[in-house]
């Protein structure tokens, strides 16, 4: 696998494994590739799921059933926009998102728990569970946009 780095407006580089020059007529296209927004939506969710759970515990086994549906209709529905999440999840820009999500829910506890405001009740977790889904699904389109333009500027895929 070669790393090709793309400079865009973020500089972030995505790996992409190498292969010959495909035929104008065989690249697919931006809106075949793009993830469907339910998508973003699952991983929304998954990414409140720690509060979520610490607001109303008996809410894990419909975020087990969530998940498996996610990956399930990942696998399934989403066949033909598997190669895009995977090179999403395999690009250094998500890894950077999903160390940078972790780092703001560490952070942003540790520092509302060093100003003695901690997070205890429901209602402050489920906005804390609300506010990590919009970071996550923002920052999720933000890399899936940035990577399909790097697939259209190397000549993987159409506008």
């Amino acid at each position: 696998m070669s790393s090709i780095g793309f400079e865009t407006a973020a500089t972030s580089t995505f790996e992409a494994p190498a292969a010959a020059p495909v035929a104008a007529d065989e690249r697919p296209s931006v809106a075949e590739m793009r993830l469907p927004v339910w998508f973003f939506g699952f991983e929304g969710v998954l990414a409140g799921a720690f509060d979520l759970l610490r607001a109303a515990p008996s809410a894990w086994p419909a975020l087990v059933v969530l998940a498996a549906v996610n990956i399930g209709v990942s696998l399934t529905l989403m066949r033909r926009r598997l190669k895009l999440a995977k090179l999403l999840w395999r690009g250094k820009g998500t890894r950077n998102v999903a160390f940078g999500l972790i780092g703001l829910r560490l952070g942003s506890h540790l520092v509302l728990g060093l100003l003695g405001t901690a997070v205890d009740t429901a209602l402050g977790h489920v906005l804390f569970a609300l506010v990590m889904s919009t970071v996550t699904v923002a920052l999720l389109a933000y890399v899936q946009r940035t990577a399909l333009g790097a697939l259209v500027a190397a000549g993987k895929a159409t506008a």
